[in-house]
């Protein structure tokens, strides 16, 4: 476990360094263009739509392990080329394109297994308290990261700080090699039939859990329109607040420094969380984001945006929770890939929306807009739970008499007995 989770603050610190200098590069090379961060953004979850149910596929039959430094090596190989590129200052948008496409193709099978492989590294007791490490080991790196690359990229360059990222990736994958499969708590062999699994056993899966469904339309429409911030905040800070590379460094800082504190409260948390907790912490997350996107002066927004990553990595940490909690062993990396995938999956469709968004209404509005949808989506859903909800109740409360066919009458028809059930247990109290 600690050899894993330094690789993970090591690698993931790395990933949103070159998160930052990526869309830094972007801006720079295209005059502030919002479209293009957005395309390029879209470019780098395109990859997750299409692949990531075969990811799942992936992290299901083969070596979680082996799959998870193979994805590091290629990563840390297309950072390094991309660092060059600048570095030598022969670097075209096109490069930066081809980039985001193939660091998405190893996103695609990196993330469900990342997520999966957790469960191998505690027994089941503790698989709460693991998976809310990784949102902690996640927001660490997102509150370091993006501050120092903004530091980083004034002092050095953003091509060398591209390069000490493909550098921090090589030292994830040694990390990652010193973990003994013999540690890991695995299901015995034979248990899962891992060579049978297929995609459409997983769809079949979730589609007969609607409780898995619920929480997933949540996840679908956040993702899509609420968890934009890459591209949103780097906007925000250059066009509208007219700050450099620290200060963009900064706001995405408060960002996550709120979203540590939402990480480190849901590790807190001992049992599969309930659906109402799910939804609570969208409304909040929701309303905040709304409220963000009208901040009059940049402290104001980094003030904002403390509550704001809070409620975001608690909605999330939830949802990945009740998901991972709920699912069986066989089929927990085909779900956490369609987890991903709607998760992310649908950035390509929001990314350039909400850039184009940005670029013709402004900043502002694509963040208090993204908010307001994701708000009102979020309403609509808790609705159709409280109604549901309501429903069942009254079926257990409430049951249709049951026909009981007797002896004969006198007059040769059959007597019916119209008697209630017992309630069970559960329902009586």
């Amino acid at each position: 476990m600690r050899l894993y989770t330094a690789g993970q603050v090591t690698k993931l610190v790395g990933v949103w360094m070159l998160f930052i200098a990526q869309d830094w590069l972007v801006l720079d090379l295209t005059d502030n263009s919002a479209t293009a961060l957005g395309l390029v953004t879209a470019l780098q979850f395109t990859p997750v739509l299409l692949l990531t149910l075969y990811g799942g596929k992936l992290a299901d039959r083969f070596d979680k392990q082996r799959l998870l430094i193979l994805c590091n090596v290629v990563f840390a190989v297309l950072a390094s080329g991309l660092g060059v590129l600048v570095a030598t200052d022969v670097v075209v948008l096109w490069h930066v394109y081809a980039f985001a496409a193939g660091a998405g193709v190893i996103s695609a099978i990196e993330t469900p297994t990342r997520q999966a492989f957790w469960s191998e590294l505690v027994e089941q007791e503790l698989l709460p308290n693991a998976l809310s490490l990784g949102s902690a080991t996640f927001n660490v790196a997102r509150l370091v990261g993006p501050a120092l690359a903004g530091v980083l990229i004034a002092v050095i360059g953003t091509g060398a700080v591209i390069l000490v990222t493909g550098v921090m990736a090589a030292l994830a994958v040694l990390l990652q090699l010193r973990i003994r499969p013999a540690e890991l708590h695995r299901d015995p062999p034979g248990k899962v039939a891992a060579r049978d699994a297929r995609v459409i056993d997983g769809l079949k899966y979730v589609w007969g859990r609607p409780d898995l469904i619920l929480v997933m339309v949540l996840v679908l429409v956040l993702g899509m329109m609420a968890f934009n911030f890459q591209l949103t905040l780097a906007v925000l800070a250059k066009t509208v607040f007219h700050t450099g590379a620290e200060a963009f460094g900064l706001l995405t800082s408060a960002l996550a420094a709120g979203a540590l504190c939402g990480a480190l409260v849901a590790a807190l948390r001992r049992s599969r969380p309930s659906v109402y907790a799910v939804l609570g912490a969208a409304i909040m997350f929701a309303t905040f984001e709304t409220v963000l996107g009208f901040a009059p002066t940049f402290w104001m927004a980094i003030a904002l945006a403390v509550p704001t990553g809070f409620f975001m990595i608690y909605f999330a940490q939830a949802a990945n929770q009740r998901i991972q909690l709920g699912v069986d062993p066989q089929f927990r990396g085909r779900v956490m890939a369609l987890h991903v995938l709607v998760f992310f999956g649908t950035t390509p469709v929001g990314s350039p929306l909400i850039g184009w968004i940005a670029e013709e209404y402004g900043a502002r509005t694509s963040i208090w807009l993204g908010g307001l949808v994701s708000l009102a989506c979020t309403l609509l859903v808790a609705l159709v739970q409280l109604r549901r909800a309501h429903a069942t109740v009254l079926v257990h409360l409430r049951p249709r008499p049951h026909l009981h066919v007797t002896e004969p009458g006198d007059d040769g028809s059959p007597a019916v007995d119209l008697r209630m059930p017992r309630l069970p247990a559960t329902a009586r109290s």
